[in-house]
């Protein structure tokens, strides 16, 4: 993500320059950064998870939606572009415009070296201030790796991980149990290491 010139936005100018903008952005407490393209494993990853939550939700009050659609994490301070986000029931949107989400139950992230900090670190304190978000996955790209965090009755988060493409992750906020040989088909870790975002 490259960071825009200008020191400071408010959230309704960042709001109205993204919609008019043929390239997306996310804005983080008053800063505005320009998203870059993707590497085409990324792509692919976010592919299989969209097919397989999907075609495990057909029946289901949930809708999934990846990429393009923007998250308002706060109102007044934070939007970003998260690769999939589940909500289950009606979805809610900040206006009219019908674009920008606020009810996400599950966000999937796919890591890249240039994002995996930010993905677990800060993003995902701002996340867990979104009243409806109850699970978070993070999907490494570079290697057979993911993890998933839970919110708890507590309000505490735990951890599943795993590097196995034999095992599953269970994701409890849409009942929905995923092969990671699913979420990593077709993907070729062996070829040379593309550029990731």
């Amino acid at each position: 993500m490259s960071k825009q010139q200008k020191a400071r936005f408010t959230a309704a100018e960042y709001l109205s320059m993204d919609r008019a903008s043929s390239e997306k952005h996310e804005f983080a407490f008053g800063d505005i950064y320009g998203m870059g393209g993707a590497s085409a494993r990324h792509v692919e990853i976010v592919g299989n998870i969209v097919r397989e939550l999907g075609n495990r939700l057909r029946q289901q009050p949930c809708r999934v939606y990846s990429t393009d659609l923007r998250l308002c994490v706060d109102a007044e301070h934070r939007y970003t572009y998260p690769d999939v986000v589940v909500v289950c029931g009606q979805p809610q949107f900040l206006d009219d415009e019908i674009d920008t989400l606020l009810n996400p139950v599950l966000i999937v992230e796919v890591l890249s070296e240039s994002t995996r900090n930010y993905d677990r670190g800060d993003k995902f304190q701002q996340y867990r201030g979104i009243p409806s978000f109850r699970e978070y996955l993070l999907v490494d790209q570079a290697k057979t790796h993911v993890e998933r965090y839970a919110k708890q009755n507590d309000g505490t988060w735990s951890l599943y991980e795993t590097d196995s493409l034999n095992e599953f992750v269970h994701l409890e906020s849409i009942s929905v149990t995923l092969p990671l040989s699913e979420i990593y088909l077709k993907i070729d870790f062996e070829t040379t290491r593309e550029s990731v975002v």
